[in-house]
This record gives C-alpha cells, sequence and structure tokens, in this order.
C-alpha cells in the first residue's frame, strides 16, 4: 500500500475530527439560532426540496445541521427529516419541535439505512412533481449559499444530478475490475461524466428524471447496497444516462458538527472494502458496462 493510501486510508478519521472540532463556534450559534429563530424553515415558492434522515446518537445534534440549511439564503420549499424511530417521532427533543413549528416535517420511515434520505420521498405519492430533490447529511455544517449553489447549478444544467463534492471513478484494470475505492481520486473538474461519482455528505440534488427512475426501481437497493446509497445512486444515474457533475472544480468539504463521527458505514464500506463489494454487485444488478469492482 503507497503512502497516499496509507494516509487516505488511517488518517482520514483524524482530520475529520479536527474539522469537527473548528466547526464549533458555528454549532454555537446555530444552537441559539434554535432558541431565538422563529423564521419559517422553508419557502412555498423555492424550486427544490431538501430530505434527510439521522438515527441513534445524532438525533441529539441533527437540529443543528437543520438550522444550518433553514438560515440558508435559499430555504427550500419542504424541509423533511425521516425516521423510522416511533419515541423519537411520538416525543421529539424540544429543539425539533422548535423546528416543526417553523415548519420542518418530521415524518415516519421503514429502516432502509442510509436509503432513507431519499426514498421515502420518490416513493410517496404526495411528492410534488417538477422540484428537485436535495438530499443532505445529518452531521455536516451547511454554509448559507449551499442551496442557493445547488439550485444555480440545477438550472444552468437541469438534466445532470449535481454534487458538491465527488470521486473519480478510475479506469478498470486488464482483469475489467477496479482499484479499491479507498484510492478513488477526488473529482477535480466541473464538467459532468459517467466517471464523476458524486459522495452525499456535502449534498446532492436529484433532477425529477433521476427522482422517476429511483421510483421505478423500487427497492432493488437492497439485493446489491443496502448500506451503500451513494453507490445505487450513481448506478441508477449511470443506467438512466442521467449526467453527473460536480457543482466546482473542486470538492467542498463541509465542517463536521463536533464529536459526531463514529465509526459506524465509514468503517465497513470505506475502510473494510465494503463500498467495494456493493459497487460490484450493483454493477451486475443494473448491468452497467464498465463499472465493476473487485
Amino acid at each position: 500500500m503507497s503512502v497516499r493510501d496509507v494516509a487516505k486510508r488511517y488518517l482520514r478519521p483524524a482530520v475529520v475530527r479536527m474539522r469537527g472540532l473548528g466547526a464549533v463556534p458555528a454549532a454555537v450559534g446555530l444552537g441559539v439560532a434554535n432558541l431565538t429563530s422563529r423564521r419559517s424553515v422553508c419557502d412555498p415558492g423555492s424550486p427544490c426540496v431538501v430530505s434527510l434522515t439521522s438515527y441513534g446518537s445524532r438525533l441529539r445534534h441533527v437540529h443543528l445541521v437543520i438550522e444550518s440549511i433553514a438560515r440558508g439564503s435559499l430555504r427550500p420549499a419542504r424541509l423533511i427529516l425521516w425516521s423510522e424511530d416511533p419515541e423519537f417521532r411520538a416525543s421529539p427533543p424540544r429543539a425539533i419541535r422548535r423546528l416543526i413549528s417553523r415548519g420542518l416535517e418530521l415524518r415516519a420511515c421503514e429502516d432502509l439505512g442510509p436509503h432513507k434520505k431519499y426514498f421515502p420521498y420518490v416513493s410517496d405519492d404526495d411528492a410534488p412533481d417538477g422540484l428537485a430533490l436535495v438530499t443532505s447529511d445529518d452531521d455536516a455544517i451547511y454554509p448559507v449559499t449551499w442551496l442557493a449553489g445547488l439550485a444555480r447549478a440545477h438550472r444552468e444544467m437541469p438534466e445532470a444530478n449535481i454534487a458538491y463534492r465527488a470521486r473519480m471513478v478510475p479506469a478498470a484494470g486488464a482483469d475489467g475490475t477496479l482499484p479499491p475505492y479507498h484510492t478513488w481520486p477526488d473529482c477535480r473538474t466541473d464538467v459532468p461524466g459517467p466517471e464523476v461519482f458524486p459522495t452525499g455528505v456535502s449534498g446532492v440534488l436529484y433532477n425529477p428524471r433521476m427522482q422517476a427512475a429511483l421510483r421505478a426501481r423500487g427497492r432493488q437497493f437492497e439485493d446489491s447496497a443496502p448500506r451503500a446509497d451513494d453507490i445505487w445512486l450513481y448506478m441508477v444515474a449511470r443506467k438512466e444516462g442521467i449526467p453527473i457533475r460536480q457543482l466546482a472544480d473542486a470538492p467542498a468539504n463541509f465542517p463536521y458538527l463536533p464529536f459526531s463521527q463514529g465509526r459506524g458505514l465509514a468503517e465497513t464500506n470505506y475502510l473494510q472494502g465494503g463500498n467495494d463489494r456493493q459497487f460490484a454487485a450493483t454493477s451486475t444488478l443494473l448491468g452497467v458496462p464498465s463499472a465493476r469492482a473487485r
């Protein structure tokens, strides 16, 4: 393993924790906003819906993520937090109740792992036609221009899915396999292409055509990528011929909530080869050419 590979694989968690510590002042400000703001978290005229999920200990802090979205220069038409936890929904923390009073939707869903952030929305008969769907993570603090940037890029290229952060899928070797996921380089272009692989942490916009494709595919993700929503979403876009674009020519890495980064999926998917196995299985399931991993 090269020095670069070792750094990516073992030093990344330390870098992430340091970014979280640097976000402490912003987190404090968002906590104050939750206590004092009366501003609606939504704007009915917005071209976007924002959808996210959370679980476990992260539920204690997800209101800070939501406040970072709600303070944006562009707010979503709807802001939805999906939860499979009936106790949480029946008696949410006061911070979440304050957000609900300002327009947040707290909605029930099945436990679909990371697919909870988008699948309940695209399979909902009440989802409005024509709006872009933006997914966010539950542990990042988003800048004021976050949603406006995605909406602007969507206006410029409405046929594409837009991501703030992506990797580049490398060329397959002579045996038809790809290098391990943890070696894939960061995306350094804003030109769309089939090798642009969005990573969801910084936010991704899915156009209406993509939403329809996901709805049509139903729960096929359970057969090949149950713990890797990024892989499923990328592969469906590839299969449907939907362009994929990084918003700028360098990936955006927004601050993490302090102390929010456990091992979880990062351990199994990134460090233990889970992404490689699910990438290969999804490539086989959907029949996407030149997308086969080890």
